[in-house]
Parts: C-alpha cells; sequence; structure tokens
C-alpha cells in the first residue's frame, strides 16, 4: 500500500504537465483553424465573449487613454506623459529620452510596454504605455515638421479596483492636468507659430512654430505709462474671469486692436503681452487663406492660452469697408473678367472671420487674446472695430519725451544728459517714431555722439518736410 501511495503521488506532476500540454496543444490547434476559417468578425465576437466572462471574474477596471483624438492632441494623455516623467522609479528599467533642436532640455517619457504604479489618496493606480499598429495615416501637428505619417497607435492604460472609478475620474485626471498644467506654465519655452504650405499634392496649410526669443517686456516697450499699467491691468483681470465669463455667457476671449503708423511698436508691445502672460503666439496671414472653411479648421487647432494675431488687417482685400466690397462686386459682375478674377482672390469674408470672433465659433477654446494692428484704423469696416469685437483699442503714438528718456535709458543706460531739453523741443516740432529714435541710438555707444546724431536726424527730417510741403504747395499753384 506504501509503494502504491509514493507512485501514485509522483504519478500525479506528470499527470498534470501532460494534461496542460494536451490542452495548450488543442488550443494552438483550435486557434490555427479559428483564424483560417473563421471570419474576422466572428473571431471579434468570440475573444469579446471570451474577455466579458474572464473580467467577471476580475476586480479592476481599465481607461484607455489615446494619444490623440481626431484633429487635437488628448489633454490627458499629454499631462499624464508629464506627470509620470517627474516620477521615475526604480521599478522602471526602460526610458524614451528625446530633445528636439530648439529645447532647452533633455525630456524624458515612460517607454512602451512600461508599468508604473502610482499611489494617490492611498489608492494605487498602476500605468502602462502599449501600441497598436494601425493603417498608415497622416495628421498635422504642431512641431516643427508639421505633418507625420504614423502607423502605431499610442495608448496609455490606467488600471485599479473598479470601486475607485469616481475617484479616478473626478480627483485623480483633473489632478494630473492641473499638475501638467502648472509644471507647462513654469518651464514653458514660448512658441511662435506661422502657417506654411505643406506637400504639393495638398492645398491646406497647417501651422509650424519656432521658439520666441524676442525680450521685449512692459519694462521696455515704449509707450505711455498710463496706457502700460492699464494694459497690464487689464491682461491680470483677464486671467482671473474666467467664472464670470462663463456666468454672463461670453466666450472667454480679449480683443485688441493696435493702430498707428509703422514703427510705433505694435509688434514689440505683442511680444511683451506675450512674455507677461507666457502665452504662444499665433501669427496669422489672411492673404495665405482661401476659404472661410480653412480659416474655420486653422483656427481651431490654436492651443488656449495663446495669443491670436492678424497684423495690418486693413491690407486683407474682403476685410475692407463693406461698401467699397459692395461696389467691387458690382464692378465685377458686369464683366466676366473681373468674375474671374474675383474667384481667384481669397474667399475669406468679413462674415466667415467675425463668426470666429465672436460668433458660435468663438466658444472653441479659452483664455485667447485676439490682437488687431493696422496702419490705418479709418480703413476699417466699423462692424470689425464694435464694442464686443474689439475689447481695447490702443492708438500706438509717435515717439514722446517719456518714450525718448526710456529710450535713451534703454540703448545709452543714461537717465539725464544736457542733450535732453533740446531733444525734448524738437519731438514736439517733428514727428518720429520710437523706431527711428531707437536706430539712431543704436549708431554708437558714446551718449554724446549718438544724442549729436539724433539731433542731425531731427534737422534733417524736418528739411525734408518742409521741402515736400514747399513742392506741394507749388503742384496745387500750378494746378
Amino acid at each position: 500500500m506504501s509503494s502504491r501511495s509514493t507512485k501514485s503521488r509522483t504519478i500525479k506532476p506528470q499527470t498534470v504537465i501532460s494534461t496542460i500540454g494536451s490542452i495548450a496543444a488543442a488550443a494552438m490547434v483550435i486557434r490555427s483553424l479559428s483564424r483560417e476559417y473563421l471570419p474576422p468578425e466572428f473571431r471579434d465576437y468570440m475573444y469579446l465573449g471570451f474577455r466579458n466572462f474572464l473580467n467577471k471574474f476580475s476586480t479592476q477596471l481599465t481607461m484607455v487613454i489615446y494619444e490623440h483624438e481626431g484633429f487635437h492632441d488628448n489633454e490627458i494623455y499629454t499631462a499624464t506623459q508629464l506627470y509620470l516623467a517627474d516620477r521615475i522609479s526604480p521599478d522602471i528599467h526602460r526610458l524614451k529620452v528625446t530633445k528636439k533642436p530648439n529645447d532647452q532640455h533633455i525630456n524624458v517619457a515612460m517607454e512602451i510596454n512600461e508599468e508604473y504604479t502610482d499611489v494617490y489618496e492611498g489608492v494605487k493606480f498602476s500605468w502602462s504605455l502599449v501600441t497598436k499598429k494601425r493603417p498608415t495615416k497622416e495628421f498635422y501637428t504642431h512641431d516643427e515638421n508639421g505633418r507625420s505619417t504614423r502607423t502605431d497607435l499610442l495608448s496609455l492604460q490606467l488600471t485599479f479596483h473598479w470601486k475607485h472609478k469616481d475617484m479616478a475620474l473626478n480627483n485623480y485626471l483633473p489632478f494630473i492636468i492641473n499638475y501638467a498644467k502648472t509644471k507647462n506654465q513654469n518651464v514653458k519655452t514660448l512658441k511662435l507659430f506661422t502657417l506654411e504650405k505643406k506637400a504639393n499634392y495638398t492645398r491646406y496649410h497647417a501651422w509650424t512654430s519656432v521658439n520666441l526669443d524676442h525680450p521685449a517686456t512692459f519694462e521696455t516697450v515704449v509707450m505711455d505709462s498710463g496706457m502700460k499699467e492699464m494694459v497690464m491691468e487689464d491682461l491680470d483681470r483677464f486671467l482671473e474671469r474666467r467664472e464670470y465669463y462663463r456666468k454672463v455667457g461670453k466666450a472667454w476671449k480679449r480683443g485688441y486692436l493696435l493702430y498707428g503708423p509703422p514703427g510705433t511698436g505694435k509688434s514689440s508691445l505683442i511680444a511683451a503681452m506675450a512674455n507677461y502672460l507666457n502665452f504662444d503666439i499665433y501669427d496669422l496671414e489672411l492673404t495665405d487663406i482661401k476659404s472661410n472653411s480653412e480659416l474655420r479648421r486653422l483656427l481651431v487647432t490654436t492651443a488656449n492660452r495663446s495669443i491670436l494675431v492678424v497684423e495690418d488687417i486693413d491690407c486683407s482685400v474682403e476685410l475692407h469697408d463693406r461698401k467699397e466690397v459692395e461696389a467691387e462686386k458690382a464692378v465685377a459682375r458686369t464683366s466676366s473678367k473681373l468674375r474671374s478674377s474675383d474667384e481667384e482672390r481669397t474667399k475669406v469674408t468679413l462674415s466667415g472671420f467675425l463668426n470666429f470672433i465672436d460668433g458660435l465659433w468663438s466658444s472653441c477654446g479659452d483664455e485667447r487674446i485676439i490682437i488687431f494692428t493696422t496702419n490705418r484704423k479709418d480703413k476699417l469696416d466699423p462692424a470689425l472695430i464694435r464694442p464686443g469685437r474689439m475689447d481695447v483699442q490702443i492708438h500706438m503714438s509717435y515717439c514722446t519725451p517719456s518714450g525718448f528718456r526710456l529710450l535713451a535709458s534703454n540703448y545709452l543706460s543714461i537717465t539725464e544728459h544736457y542733450h535732453f531739453e533740446e531733444i525734448e523741443k524738437l519731438l514736439s516740432e517733428v514727428q518720429v517714431t520710437p523706431a527711428e529714435v531707437a536706430e539712431q541710438l543704436l549708431k554708437d555707444d558714446d551718449p554724446n555722439i549718438a544724442l549729436g546724431g539724433l539731433i542731425e536726424f531731427f534737422h534733417v527730417k524736418r528739411k525734408k518736410i518742409e521741402e515736400a510741403k514747399a513742392r506741394l504747395k507749388e503742384e496745387e499753384m500750378a494746378a
């Protein structure tokens, strides 16, 4: 009996191994036959049923967060990548390390098929990065390449006990998003986005970016000190009023119109606003856009917390005074040649553009600044600059005595000089722009030489103005 018992005990493990092997072999045969003879839809149905059967015995819930959602990046995916990068632990043995040419630091992220367990308020949340193949697909990005072709679909998978689902949705994921926003603001490199037409086989434009290293600040920009303080206070108030905008039913955006002659510092003020807010800039050239639909597509892909700039809007033909546009259309209707020419021109209309400023499309995005610049405010359609569209209108004037003193301090590091009184008197007699004054101050580091050259510049310009007036008077008399 003892020997039989011992023999039975030694046989049992072998029997188990043999049984497992048989089951595995049978499973492989079934799998091979199913792949060869069963339709893909039926296989997927069987797999789904088997997975649902196993899930009944599991207490774990898995959330899948894909990298992209349509044309847009998935904010949760991007935020989580940034969040996990700061929580690298010895448990992770493989990391993804990248650095673009314009980046100032090395970026570290979780590599594919790696896992990390995070603890939030005593609850364990397990993260893993997975990928699966898909048909080749083109999509547009905001990086230097603009357009990329991808065959892999990246996703982050978050696994936890199912009873913590509400905590994950209402607390944990919002915590990660807020963490990423804070970090982005602290380490963000400002970008300047411009339009670039992609490959020849497509007629669409896409945003492409470069680092924005403009040094302008509100301390260095030349404008009236009272106006400067007003702009800063207006920007601060705008950032703090998200709930107020929502309460009154208004899109969270702010419109500025900067008008004045060339060289008065409009571009410098825009750069100062971007540096002050830590907002990226999107420079929109309306003459490159061919239709209202393309305009909408581009505008909805701009990021939140950004500044949209439309420079020299008075030069955009279709945004001129509507009376002029109607007159042009009336003439075009009488001539087939003019009709053909009109079709070739840009089809971005005033109504299409205004619909994004304060129409239904204005709600596609939050915390945005829209800035128009123009040299000729009187040429703009009144509908474009009415209250509610351009909230703040700033006149960028010719150089004033206070503006000159700021330029002298910035360029020559002086606050007083015996030439100041004469220069300030000349400023009241001859209109010059801050750009013209800055150009003269740049010519020499010696204040005596630089300011002497500026005085000479005033005299030369005044003489040219007087000569131009004399010629005009002679022409009028001759006429």
